[in-house]
């Protein structure tokens, strides 16, 4: 596809003014906010002693409700650390946005997806066959059954290591599509590459397919014009967009974003990995040097939690009448093979329990010799950390690659700021040269994740998320491969080099941490 385009033309990174005015809006409204809680701690001032004594026997209610919390620690010392730094300030913002994150909102969610849970079915069939040839893995698939991540089998996955490869077969198999076509994005900008698939799905809409077209509000907002979705629409469009942003500034919960991938054609092939719909992601535009995403195509049985996935976040964007899942089931009986796969997803409606977090500390604790890891951020709690640390110290080749050019700086440092511990412990760190690398990624000897999922506070628990597990030694091992070869291109950082790092950047980094859960 790069070859096909860029003959033709470069690419574009578009940023429409009404799309600013939105989120500055939207930004005024939420600064209002703090200028109010601000106002009040000042006009409070001359009650000193009275306040004083309140806010003593609020704190330690408050801190006690937070020890006693259920929620991750990063959340709580985060809290902590504000109602320390602004005495009344942080009260306040404390009693509006941190004691009940949209509960009525999340319970809406859950119904949601309790909903699209009934419709996945564990086969105990499928679940034997599995115990006979990985007896190992037992505990780890059942952990995700037990999560309504059914086990399937009879699948058939293609691997593509760059992004360019993923859209290209996208875009074939969207020609082939005879019923629906699903599609989500966290991202999407108008350019080149929106305006093949814009064309493409058109197409196949004149055709008499149906085209379900879902994305996040603040993904699109500055990239799409003001009136994208009503054109769509017209045209023939089955359009939702997830939490549009302004609908909730005064509960906070627009910081809440679905930044799920998903294609699924047919009900037969499906596709995720962690491409967005924009010219950068397929190296139209230079953004950041070469941009390395991967993402796979799924065939088969598996292809159902796909959709089921995407079922669940099309009927949590709006209220609207019950969707019938049973029109989306498959259309072909698949042959049979090995090739084991689950369908996960997560997020911040699941709190204070995250299925997918957990699951990426068991895998790191069932790899016995290798574990290699890709994500844009590497901004990790104490867990996370000590499961990591803990495989390399008990000689598991724990490797993890990075982005050596950032797309957020302040992110980047935290990044190399969680470096050193992992460093003292064994693990090793590449940082991607070429450009960014924004693949996630997780795979030992015996499994691998590729799906939407980084490694940081956001993803595990701010964000909905979605992957594809596989069990396969042919699958792991071409993903394997590429890990391998994207290696060969990056720079290994040593903990001689780390700790070198400017003093400034020693102390800043400290500071940042205090927000990590804010980044």
């Amino acid at each position: 596809m790069k070859k096909e385009i860029n003959d033709l033309t470069d690419g574009s990174i578009k940023k429409y003014l009404s799309g600013i005015l939105r989120a500055s809006i939207v930004g005024i409204l939420v600064l209002l906010q703090f200028g109010l809680i601000i106002y009040l701690s000042y006009k409070l001032r001359g009650f000193t002693v009275y306040i004083y004594t309140f806010l003593q026997v609020l704190s330690i209610i408050i801190i006690i409700a937070l020890v006693n919390d259920n929620r991750n620690v990063s959340y709580k010392i985060s809290w902590i650390c504000i109602i320390a730094a602004f005495p009344i300030t942080g009260h306040i913002m404390f009693m509006l946005w941190g004691n009940s994150r949209g509960k009525k909102i999340d319970k809406i969610v859950l119904n949601k997806l309790a909903k699209g849970y009934g419709y996945l079915k564990q086969d105990p069939a499928v679940v034997e066959e599995f115990k006979e040839q990985y007896p190992d893995m037992l505990r780890l698939t059942r952990y995700l059954q037990n999560n309504h991540f059914p086990l399937y089998k009879n699948n058939q996955v293609e691997y593509y290591p760059m992004a360019e490869q993923a859209f290209e077969a996208i875009f074939e198999e969207i020609e082939k599509a005879e019923k629906f076509i699903l599609v989500n994005f966290f991202i999407i900008g108008e350019g080149v590459l929106w305006d093949r698939m814009h064309r493409s799905l058109l197409k196949k809409i004149n055709e008499g397919v149906r085209v379900l077209f879902l994305y996040d509000d603040f993904g699109a907002m500055l990239r799409t014009s003001r009136t994208f979705k009503k054109d769509l629409e017209r045209e023939g469009f089955e359009v939702r967009v997830f939490n549009p942003i302004h609908k909730y500034t005064d509960k906070l919960y627009m910081n809440y974003r679905t930044h799920q991938k998903i294609v699924v054609i047919d009900g037969n092939i499906g596709f995720t990995g962690g491409m967005n719909l924009a010219d950068e992601y397929v190296n139209l535009v230079p953004r950041f040097g070469v941009w390395k995403d991967n993402a796979i195509k799924l065939i088969g049985d598996g292809v159902w939690g796909l959709t089921v996935t995407f079922l669940q976040m099309w009927e949590a964007a709006i209220e609207s009448a019950p969707v019938d899942y049973e029109h989306y089931k498959p259309t072909k009986n698949f042959p049979k093979s090995d090739v084991f796969c689950q369908v996960i997803s997560d997020g911040p409606a699941n709190n204070p329990r995250n299925p997918v977090e957990d699951f990426y500390k068991q895998m790191i604790y069932y790899a016995k010799k290798v574990l290699y890891i890709t994500t844009p951020y590497l901004i990790i709690e104490d867990d996370m950390r000590d499961a990591l640390t803990t495989a390399a110290i008990g000689g598991v080749d724990v490797r993890i690659i990075t982005p050596y050019i950032p797309d957020k700086k302040n992110v980047k440092i935290l990044t190399n700021y969680h470096y050193g511990s992992l460093l003292e412990a064994g693990v090793r760190i590449f940082e991607y040269k070429p450009g960014f690398i924004h693949a996630k990624t997780m795979l030992n000897e015996d499994s691998a994740v590729v799906g939407t999922v980084n490694m940081d506070y956001r993803s595990f628990h701010l964000q909905y998320e979605c992957g594809v597990w596989m069990c396969n030694k042919e699958v792991v091992e071409t993903i394997k491969k590429d890990l391998l070869k994207t290696m060969e291109e990056c720079h290994e950082v040593t903990l001689e080099e780390w700790k070198k790092r400017p003093l400034f950047i020693k102390i800043y980094e400290k500071v940042l941490n205090l927000f990590s859960t804010l980044m």
